[in-house]
């Protein structure tokens, strides 16, 4: 017998224990211990039995939790830890081995706990039982038969079981027992799920529940916690890199829509930190043990493990071989089945079914390793330096994904510095941010100096396309000429030429806009305004001019162009010839011309020409559908009865190309006025 004396005239607290003697029930022995202000950990020698109680047809409670129940023929057992004894899954000290190493491998489902005791009590003190802060998985516990309250849901046939909690049962004087001796009786009713057979020692309580004065074990009780979240705080400091990681790769996913693994990667992180968030599972129990189990080594866990086989591929932009996307999915989807059938979510499965695609499931895994190794060759063979940057956290990564086999092995698979678990996987997982982090820093430097290089690209394209829209036009005696550009973008896609014949004092006026905009709208305007240079030399026919500008665009893929080539003579003879071109407005009313179709559409194409005179101060106004097709934030069209009203206001064309360009330019805007000069007398 031990006695410790912590304060004199409080509570007497004797621990009964009896041993196992069948035909002649012998008193267990006792240890007695006096408490002050304090609490006692009821280590026992406890009785145990598998399987459930029957119910007392009398009291409809428990038989077991009955304190007139024989138990002398159960098991005993006792829950002092062993010196320095630590739950390696968990990292909480004081951990008992379960029924699992103590001749009951396997087993899953009920068990009871029973311990005598003595109590001597003040008179109106409280007292409170601290449950044990490490269990597999449920329990309900009684007080002389008296159910005092539960961890996890006891409803069904089945117990819902949680995520280990600290937990708090009030002991009121009213459950104790009358007998003469003080006798009384704590029993727990444990359930263990069989998903926690994987489990190292598994199996009913791993440390002694707290008894005592109700407000020392309070204290007890909000310290557990504390202990808690310490224990987990390093779990949610990785899940928020991994959400931070997420954010990131959704961020180069907008600004890089060509690339999916951006996309992937996004994917892989957001799973990594949902899955691994102690928050819904360890603290606000907002989901089951069960429940959570299944989404994890059924869906989750497999899908990280071929998100990231494919983050890999995508990220080293492999082609060659084809096969391997559809390997890792394959693989995937044989993982979730294994796991769905060897971790008995279906009880109809039978164990050595079960057991079979549990093997499975460690050969899918094993299988993914070459494949790491495969894609990451490759990737150095590729990328070489981005390769092996890879290299640490893809080994990491993969020995992250055996950490249960590591700790059946007795291999260290979980380090506790200052009481913090960090796991393998987690260790893996915090080398894989970093390399990740570099990773994305590397191509995003990378990325910049690629756009810094396209911008200067752009910036000369303009400075090009300045030279060739002409800002200072050339001196044409009989017509008064004024234009306009604003360009949609630094790079514009219409263009327009005025080029003069001191031959016969002619003047050529060709305008007109390329499909699409920016750089490569930019490019055809060059190409078209040389080749409009150069047939000038030859000859200032509006209808031979479009017709080699036609010859130029074919065979250029999707490259077309509307255009309007004008020829004015000394005497006010005009000659125009349209492309699918905004016909021009004379004195504010719009030229009556034929369609024709584009250029670079068809050979011999057959564009429209129209002969007219211009009269001394006739007006020719060509605009470009820039203008008419400005939008207001309402969708409202600019349209050809604003343009004809201006034009008929004799408005300037600096405040036409203004007031559409404020109505809300959505396209190039290029605007040419020619006014033909009275005659001189």
């Amino acid at each position: 017998m031990n006695r410790r004396s912590l304060a004199p005239g409080t509570l007497l607290l004797c621990v009964i224990a009896a041993s196992a003697q069948p035909a002649h029930p012998t008193p267990s022995p006792t240890a007695s211990i006096t408490l002050g202000q304090s609490v006692v950990p009821l280590n026992g020698p406890w009785r145990f039995t598998l399987g459930d109680s029957p119910i007392d047809p009398a009291t409809h409670q428990p038989l077991w939790a009955q304190p007139s129940f024989d138990d002398s023929h159960w098991e005993t057992i006792d829950l002092t830890p062993p010196p320095n004894s630590i739950d390696r899954a968990t990292g909480m000290p004081g951990f008992v081995p379960g029924w699992s190493s103590k001749g009951h491998p396997g087993y899953s489902g009920y068990a009871w706990y029973r311990l005598q005791i003595k109590l001597d009590p003040q008179p109106n003190q409280k007292l409170a039982l601290a449950g044990p802060a490490d269990i597999d998985d449920a329990f309900q516990v009684f007080a002389n038969g008296t159910l005092l309250g539960s961890f996890g849901k006891f409803s069904g046939h089945h117990p819902l079981s949680y995520a280990v909690q600290p937990s708090l049962f009030p002991v009121p004087l009213s459950t104790l027992s009358r007998a003469p001796d003080g006798t009384q009786l704590i029993a727990f009713r444990v359930w263990m799920s069989p998903l926690s057979i994987r489990l190292t020692a598994a199996g009913g309580i791993h440390n002694a529940p707290l008894l005592g004065e109700a407000a020392a074990v309070t204290e007890h009780y909000r310290l557990a916690w504390l202990e808690l979240i310490r224990r987990l705080v390093y779990s949610l400091f990785e899940c928020s890199l991994f959400f931070l990681l997420a954010i990131i790769a959704c961020s180069l996913a907008l600004l890089d829509r060509s690339d999916p693994v951006y996309r992937w990667l996004a994917a892989a992180c957001l799973l990594i930190a949902i899955a691994n968030s102690p928050v819904p599972l360890g603290w606000l129990h907002l989901e089951t043990a069960q429940s959570t189990y299944f989404v994890e080594l059924v869906l989750v866990d497999p899908v990280i493990l071929g998100a990231w086989v494919m983050v890999w591929w995508l990220w080293f932009r492999l082609r060659r071989p084809v096969w391997v996307p559809t390997a890792i999915a394959a693989l995937t989807l044989l993982f979730m089945l294994s796991d769905a059938l060897g971790y008995h979510f279906f009880t109809a499965i039978p164990s050595p079914v079960a057991s079979t695609f549990h093997l499975l499931s460690l050969v899918i895994r094993l299988l993914s390793i070459p494949l790491l190794i495969f894609i990451v060759t490759l990737g150095i063979r590729q990328q070489g330096r981005e390769g092996w940057l890879a290299v640490p956290a893809v080994i990491l990564f993969g020995i992250g994904q055996f950490q249960g086999e590591l700790g059946a092995l007795h291999i260290p698979a979980a380090f506790f510095p200052y009481g913090i678990r960090i796991s393998l996987h987690q260790i893996a997982d915090a080398v894989l941010i970093a390399v990740m982090f570099a990773l994305m820093l590397r191509r995003l430097m990378l990325s910049l100096r690629t756009q810094h290089q396209q911008a200067l690209d752009i910036k000369q394209a303009a400075e090009v396309q300045h030279v060739l829209i002409p800002e200072h036009l050339p001196p044409t005696p009989n017509l008064t000429i004024h234009t306009e550009y604003r360009p949609a973008r630094e790079v514009g896609g219409d263009f327009f030429q005025i080029i003069p014949n001191p031959t016969d004092n002619t003047v050529l006026v060709v305008a007109g806009d390329v499909t699409g905009k920016g750089l490569q709208a930019g490019m055809l305007v060059s190409l078209l305004v040389g080749a409009i240079r150069t047939a000038a030399d030859t000859t200032s026919d509006p209808l031979l001019i479009l017709q080699t500008l036609n010859r130029r665009l074919l065979g250029r893929g999707h490259a077309q162009a509307t255009a309007v080539a004008l020829r004015i003579a000394p005497d006010g003879h005009a000659t125009l010839a349209n492309a699918g071109h905004i016909p021009p407005y004379l004195n504010g009313i719009p030229l009556d011309m034929e369609g024709a179709l584009p250029l670079g559409m068809i050979p011999d194409a057959d564009f429209s020409v129209l002969h007219f005179h211009l009269a001394p101060n006739d007006n020719l106004v060509l605009i470009s559908d820039g203008i008419l097709e400005a939008t207001n934030p309402s969708g409202e069209l600019y349209g050809f009865d604003r343009v004809q009203q201006h034009l008929r206001n004799n408005l300037s064309p600096s405040a036409l190309a203004d007031a559409a360009q404020t109505f809300g330019q959505d396209d190039d805007i290029s605007l040419i006025s020619l006014t033909r000069n009275p005659q001189p007398a």
